[in-house]
């Protein structure tokens, strides 16, 4: 198992969170990371993170968002997709660093997407290409939710679980 370091930056690249996790996956498009959720429990009313739960985070190369699949610690029921708008990732032999740009993409089990954070990335002192890459990247997020690209293939399979039909991306 290859152990990575995750280092999550602000938009002034600096270092606001450091935690670790192991390879799942490395394609030509992306590293797929296995951690865990290792702070203290906390409900951000949209979802309730808990210590232990489980994320597999993907990291793109060259596009501005990495995605969560966050699923619960006990049963590893999928809880939903947590989507940073990021600067494109800097990779080291065991390290990746993000600088997260404050906007965030929900997405939850049944398709359901919640935008987070715009009047905070209103105020980011960042290049207006750079506030167009985030917001294309939005776009882009939202786009894959549609069509239940991975990781939202699973979109499908948990409606079909409860018995109903997939909800619009909003």
């Amino acid at each position: 198992m290859r152990q990575f370091t995750i280092i999550k930056r602000d938009a002034a690249s600096q270092e606001q969170l450091r935690y670790s996790g192991v390879l799942h996956q490395q394609t030509a498009e992306y590293l797929c990371i296995d951690a865990r959720f290792e702070l203290a429990d906390r409900d951000l009313g949209y979802i309730q993170l808990r210590q232990g739960d489980h994320f597999r985070e993907w990291f793109y190369f060259g596009r501005w968002y990495n995605i969560f699949r966050v699923g619960d610690a006990q049963s590893g029921a999928l809880k939903g997709w947590y989507c940073n708008i990021t600067r494109p990732p800097r990779l080291g032999v065991q390290q990746i660093m993000a600088d997260d740009l404050c906007l965030d993409l929900f997405v939850y089990p049944d398709g359901r997407a919640l935008l987070l954070d715009e009047a905070e990335f209103a105020q980011l002192a960042i290049s207006m290409n750079e506030r167009a890459a985030a917001r294309q990247a939005v776009a882009e997020l939202r786009r894959m939710v549609a069509r239940r690209q991975p990781p939202f293939d699973e979109i499908s399979a948990a409606i079909r679980g409860r018995g109903g039909s997939p909800a619009p991306a909003h």
